[in-house]
């Protein structure tokens, strides 16, 4: 099992990272975990093309987590030769359907477009998407992968999951937006990898000290996150044997890597990934 940092950003856009999104590869499936900004252009990067995209997994709808999902529909639709045509699976929480109908409300005009353009895309039948939404506590089998949801703790976001992906006897366990809470413990418990989102307190201090009009906007995030310090503890707490940091608030800077690194493993003894965009781990 590989796993690729596609977007490490965060919803203050930043030229060298991409929105929050996670690529898992699996054998013969590549798993899309959110899609934010630019999550196209990262999973070329990473050497997939959309069409080799099988499941999209959504923990939330918060727009910085969903916004290039569009992109990978029509990206991967268009791309598609017709013989190979087949429905893209995006699983989320309940409200993803209405997303996603939404989603395609908005792009029928260019479906129209294409359909009256392309013979092939005719005979191969437009978009296609299978919508299923999970609650805490579903398991999901996509061929040789299980995936089973958990609860984790976003609130005023509401319902929100993280995904404990299990293949060939490995586990990894994708966290999402979160602050500590005893269903993220469930999640992780003895994991091969937990990717976690992450802040820094004092960067958030400091960068609300920069702009006092939006201050209180930005101290607000600190509510509903893990900090770097809560998911080394996490890990710990719970046996993983490697722990990966991602979508990083505020953004982290070149050669500030082995500071935020520092600070997790104050709490965790084990091997600690950050970085850019495409940091990639394998288990």
């Amino acid at each position: 099992m590989k796993i690729t940092l596609l977007g490490t950003g965060s919803p203050l856009p930043d030229p060298n990272r991409a929105g929050p999104s996670t690529l898992v590869t699996t054998g013969a499936h590549n798993i899309v975990v959110d899609c934010g900004r630019a999550c196209v252009m990262r999973l070329v990067g990473a050497g997939v093309m959309p069409p080799f995209v099988n499941l999209v997994l959504l923990t939330h709808l918060h727009s910085d987590h969903i916004c290039d999902l569009n992109d990978l529909v029509t990206t991967r639709w268009i791309t598609t030769p017709a013989p190979m045509a087949s429905a893209l699976k995006v699983v989320g929480p309940v409200g993803t359907r209405q997303v996603v109908e939404g989603m395609l409300a908005m792009l029928a005009l260019d479906e129209q477009y294409r359909l009256e353009h392309h013979e092939d895309l005719r005979t191969a039948g437009g978009m296609k998407i299978d919508v299923i939404e999970l609650v805490a506590g579903d398991t999901h089998q996509h061929d040789d992968v299980v995936i089973k949801a958990f609860r984790t703790d976003h609130r005023p976001v509401e319902p929100t999951l993280g995904y404990r992906i299990e293949h060939e006897g490995k586990a990894a366990a994708l966290a999402g937006d979160t602050i500590p809470c005893p269903e993220l413990d469930d999640l992780c418990q003895n994991a091969d990898v937990y990717i976690q989102t992450v802040l820094r307190p004092d960067l958030v201090a400091n960068l609300a000290a920069l702009i006092p009009a939006n201050a209180g906007r930005l101290t607000d995030i600190l509510d509903y996150h893990s900090t770097v310090e809560q998911a080394g503890d996490t890990a710990a707490r719970n046996g993983v044997k490697h722990l990966v940091l991602t979508h990083y608030v505020p953004t982290m800077q070149p050669g500030t890597e082995d500071e935020w690194r520092a600070i997790a493993a104050a709490k965790f003894s084990g091997p600690i990934t950050l970085g850019p965009d495409l940091t990639s781990v394998e288990i």
